[in-house]
């Protein structure tokens, strides 16, 4: 009988497991896509200001 409930044990623990692992890849996703967001924010925020550089280079050379 020892047997049988502690099989049932570790069974029972097994869907506690599984929704705490998922829970933690839940979480690990979600930091990766803020990451993500981040650096992709900043990037395009350098894009933005070297293509306004650009137009007013272009712009004083038409002036000129």
């Amino acid at each position: 009988m020892d047997s049988a409930s502690s099989l049932m044990g570790i069974i029972a623990i097994i869907p506690i497991l599984f929704y705490l692992g998922l829970l933690f890849l839940s979480a690990y996703f979600v930091i990766k896509v803020i990451k993500f967001i981040n650096a992709k924010t900043r990037l395009d925020q350098e894009r933005n200001e070297k293509m306004d550089e650009l137009i007013r280079v272009i712009g004083k050379k038409d002036q000129e």
